[in-house]
């Protein structure tokens, strides 16, 4: 079933918004300075080509260690992101959400493109992975937590 979702997810307009994500990732590459933004540009474009099957996560979630992109540089490079092209990004999978809601057929798509749209609007700090891998590492951190509780630290 995802490889059916996502064929007709990239026919249908995938194909358009990920080449959106890869042509600013291309202008950040460019830029020199940009290059981390460029980096997450074209891995949150990968996902765009293809969504089924995989989410964003935080890095952090995921490994339970900070990096640079999840602790107070990834929120001044989200701020700055977001004023440059995050909101246009955003603006563009909405209006796609809007034209895939016309038709019931077309709203896991849509569903799809406000994800994709709110991952637009603050995509450092996060990864794509399979929805195995990230349920995983959501159970494991919910473990971690309890654990932490019942301990008292």
């Amino acid at each position: 079933m995802r490889t059916l979702g996502n064929f007709l997810w990239f026919i249908l307009g995938g194909v358009f918004m990920g080449l959106c994500w890869w042509f600013c990732s291309l202008i950040a590459f460019i830029s020199i300075i940009g290059i981390p933004w460029g980096r997450a540009c074209f891995v949150i474009g990968k996902f765009s080509f293809f969504p089924f099957g995989k989410e964003a996560i935080s890095r952090e979630e995921l490994t339970l260690r900070g990096d640079i992109g999840t602790g107070g540089f990834g929120l001044v490079g989200n701020i700055i992101w977001f004023l440059l092209a995050g909101i246009w990004l955003a603006i563009g999978h909405l209006l796609h959400a809007i034209a895939c809601f016309i038709t019931i057929i077309g709203i896991p798509f849509g569903l799809q493109h406000l994800k994709l749209a709110a991952i637009s609007l603050s995509p450092i700090g996060k990864t794509i992975v399979s929805k195995e891998v990230a349920h995983s590492a959501k159970m494991r951190n919910a473990d971690v937590e309890v654990t932490r509780l019942r301990s008292g630290t």
